[in-house]
């Protein structure tokens, strides 16, 4: 079985901005070296959602709709039941070990993309992202540009 990457909201901005800076580029080609290698390649609900909210409040059409494309091109991952109670458990848990991800008022993101990449139930999953940071505590996580093609 291949590898699975699941694209984090950092990756996901870059590749579907119309403004095609180095960095976008760069980022698009390497999501298609991966799907070209047989990577499953996933766009998870909250990832998106971090995305479209941006660009829907600075009116970004044409990022709206790059967004929209991709999610017609490759998988995308809806939140189930069970992501958000396997969120909650890990957001208490970080809390009891003094570690939290985000202030304790807030929704934490992260901990729903943790646990979408976790209740996919793969043992190949990787979170590409632009922010390693407390991801890592949880599942695998790297920058997007290391990591390869399987």
């Amino acid at each position: 079985m291949s590898r699975v990457i699941i694209l984090d909201a950092g990756p996901l901005g870059l590749i579907t901005n119309p403004k095609l800076s180095p960095e976008s580029v760069a980022c698009a080609q390497w999501l298609q070296t991966h799907i070209t290698s047989g990577s499953r390649t996933i766009i998870p609900e909250i990832a998106d959602y971090e995305v479209r909210r941006e660009l829907l409040r600075a009116n970004k059409t044409k990022g709206i709709a790059r967004l929209d494309d991709l999610a017609k091109l490759i998988e995308y991952l809806p939140i189930r039941t069970v992501a958000m109670r396997q969120s909650a458990k890990l957001w208490a848990q970080a809390r009891q070990q003094g570690q939290p991800t985000a202030g304790d008022k807030t929704i934490d993101g992260d901990m729903i993309l943790v646990a979408q990449a976790m209740t996919l139930g793969v043992p190949d999953v990787v979170i590409a992202t632009t922010n390693v940071g407390h991801l890592s505590r949880f599942v695998a996580a790297e920058l997007w540009q290391n990591v390869a093609p399987s």
